[in-house]
């Protein structure tokens, strides 16, 4: 817990719909704290595979004979699964939030608390840093970044600034950055857009929106009919994708339809959307943008 206290924990478990004997998966292990509420309700046979990508998070792994930590990003799900000669599973959870141990630590560059070095690799050992998108992104790039990601209106007024600064001088810590949009940021306002420009450029580091779709994509191959999917999203743009999904089968589009007009899914809504109780974001204010999906997965022919 002092690694990340998690999110939803008890409600996104339910949604679960544990089987004692049943194999689970964690996408984002992270502190370790929705696995180990799935692992006390397994029995003896039940297992649980998790993936986590960051090597800080892969030290909290329990010891635990049905317990398998995958260190992977979990856009590997599918292969990763018939590696351990799986080809369903009875569910699978995902906490799409970035742990507090990442946000709290000043050496990693999540956090606009800290001067660090511009990082935000989830992945340490990943090529392309938050430093790289900030000093060699070209303009125009940069700008459609702040604006789909961060959904920052002045994008381009933003990533102006920072071409310009950064001609003079390699911005290399999360201060500098700070500094270089510093006009832009009006002193009621400075902490909502300086987080929303730290959130579209750690989603394109790590390559957030794509990873979401292609686990999704695979989350439909791998759980069983009847078995489920729980995900808990923090901002709107994750957000889209899971509800959009879950409905209709596609990410953008229209959905596809049957002879008879009916929309061609692989999940079921199961459920309204769960969001933390007023006591949960008193205990835990990064729970107060957190809502919870959950799915089942449709029995189908092509199946």
């Amino acid at each position: 817990m002092a690694y990340h206290e998690p999110v939803l924990l008890f409600e996104s478990v339910d949604g679960l719909n544990v089987k004692p004997d049943g194999i689970y998966v964690d996408v984002t292990f992270g502190g370790g704290g929705h696995s180990r509420e799935i692992l006390s309700r397994l029995n003896d046979q039940g297992r649980l595979f998790a993936f986590d990508q960051d090597a800080d998070a892969q030290e909290n792994a329990p010891e635990d004979d049905r317990f398998t930590l995958i260190p992977q990003n979990f856009r590997h799900l599918g292969k990763f699964l018939r590696f351990y000669g799986l080809r369903r599973v009875d569910g699978i959870l995902a906490d799409l939030g970035v742990s507090s141990h990442q946000f709290d630590s000043d050496a990693r560059g999540f956090s606009i608390r800290f001067d660090s070095k511009l990082d935000m690799r989830m992945d340490q050992g990943a090529e392309v840093s938050a430093l790289n998108v900030v000093n060699e992104y070209d303009e125009e790039r940069l700008a459609s970044i702040l604006f789909q990601y961060g959904e920052l209106r002045n994008s381009r007024a933003l990533a102006r600034e920072i071409a310009k600064v950064r001609k003079e001088k390699e911005i290399r810590t999360s201060f500098q950055l700070r500094d270089a949009i510093s006009r832009h940021l009006p002193r009621q306002k400075q902490n909502k857009i300086l987080a929303q420009v730290f959130q579209a450029i750690r989603i394109e580091v790590n390559g957030e929106m794509e990873v979401l779709k292609e686990f999704l994509l695979q989350a439909a191959d791998v759980i069983s009919p009847g078995g489920r999917l729980s995900v808990i999203s923090y901002h709107s743009l994750e957000d889209r994708l899971v509800k959009r999904y879950i409905n209709n089968g596609v990410f953008e589009g229209e959905p596809e339809k049957d002879f008879y007009g009916n929309i061609s899914r692989p999940f079921k809504r199961v459920g309204k959307l769960i969001i933390p109780s007023e006591k949960e974001i008193a205990r835990n204010n990064r729970a107060r943008s957190a809502k919870l999906r959950v799915a089942e997965r449709i029995e189908q022919q092509t199946d």
